[in-house]
């Protein structure tokens, strides 16, 4: 249930603000926890939505900082499987997003195609896959000569795929693939800021406390659905 999910999204939320890596990654903790229902329109949704940063605005920030690339801050891409809820592939496929973000800045391209691949498969298993252009983004990913091209065409996809997501009805796994991208986005966040005291930065993680006061509402309106 995606009640689940909130007692995932806290207990990340106070680990990444202490600096420390959750060593299980991204798993749904499948403790309950008791929400009470709360219904919001869909026109709230999509402004709660519009107002997170996208992976790769996180992604840019720290770049611009100087700060050196490190694989620690990453999830495992290896260690996701199709075999689980919707939930938690909506919600892995979201980390992972923030991630390939992250390695686009940097140019990874080798690394990046790992993540390519396992968002792929995630995509595919949540049938959401038509709107993931695997072939050319790893094309670009794996050319690194068209960065503008290759962020683009991440974004855009990502994108279409939230959108199809909450045109179908299920805009529960739009809420777990957003809080996911969220969730790694601010972990990467912490893990730079620990390392470069900048105020910029500081700042916009200082402000992740509205959104995750708006990304419970989200959740909050599907604490009983089942995945």
């Amino acid at each position: 249930m995606l009640k689940h999910s909130l007692l995932l999204l806290i207990a990340i939320f106070l680990m990444a603000a202490c600096g420390q890596r959750p060593s299980e990654n991204l798993e749904v903790n499948l403790d309950d926890v008791d929400i009470g229902e709360l219904q919001i329109s869909s026109e709230t949704m999509n402004d709660i939505i519009q107002n997170i940063a996208s992976p790769i605005e996180v992604a840019a920030m720290i770049s611009a900082l100087n700060v050196p690339y490190s694989t620690h801050y990453l999830s495992d891409p290896e260690s996701l499987s199709t075999n689980t809820t919707s939930f938690e592939m909506a919600f892995s496929l979201g980390a992972l997003s923030a991630d390939l973000g992250y390695l686009n800045m940097y140019e990874k391209t080798g690394t990046a195609v790992n993540y390519l691949s396992s968002i792929n498969r995630l995509a595919d298993a949540l049938q959401i896959g038509q709107f993931f252009d695997f072939a050319t983004i790893k094309r670009l990913a794996t050319s690194s000569s068209d960065l503008d091209s290759l962020m683009f065409i991440s974004v855009n996809s990502f994108n279409n795929m939230d959108d199809y997501l909450r045109e179908t009805d299920r805009s529960n796994l739009s809420a777990l693939m957003i809080t996911g991208v969220w969730l790694e986005g601010l972990y990467l966040a912490t893990q730079v800021a620990i390392q470069n005291s900048n105020e910029d930065l500081k700042a916009m993680i200082g402000e992740q406390k509205l959104i995750l006061n708006d990304l419970l509402l989200i959740l909050n309106n599907y604490s009983n659905e089942q995945a």
